[in-house]
């Protein structure tokens, strides 16, 4: 079996990434609190090396999400049938569900984090995802 991937969407759906998390952690929206509970040096400036790497890892992991998405969700319209974007936005949910949140819960737990930030944390792993799946969906094949 040959799975079909449409590179633009993985592209597109890795980029919607960044733009997600560049709106979730606006002062304005939760980077203030994001900031203080996870205690997080907003002010700090880092160098320009430091900073490709950050987001440039970030771009990558992103990508390899949306590629893993794009993967999945292929086999599981290939089993299921029916609506791509329907197919796309599940997978999306049970990846989501089982993958990050689970672990996330896990670990946090584990490293005594405030709930509160776990669930800020998941919350924004779950529109990332979601927001992938949806252009995933939209684009197909």
């Amino acid at each position: 079996m040959e799975v079909d991937i449409n590179y633009w969407a993985v592209l597109l759906a890795g980029l919607s990434s960044m733009v997600v998390g560049a709106v979730w952690y606006l002062p304005g929206v939760f980077g203030k609190a994001w900031a203080k509970m996870a205690k997080v040096d907003v002010k700090k400036k880092m160098s320009a090396a430091e900073s490709t790497l950050l987001f440039g890892s970030t771009f990558v992991a992103s990508l390899v999400t949306a590629y893993v998405l794009s993967h999945v969700t292929y086999l599981s319209h290939y089993f299921f049938s029916g609506n791509y974007l329907h197919n796309a936005l599940w997978t999306a949910f049970w990846l989501w569900l089982g993958f990050t949140a689970a672990r996330f819960l896990v670990h946090d737990a584990f490293e005594g984090r405030r709930k509160k930030l776990t669930l800020l944390n998941v919350s924004h792993e779950f529109v990332t995802i979601m927001v992938m799946g949806l252009i995933i969906g939209l684009m197909g094949m």
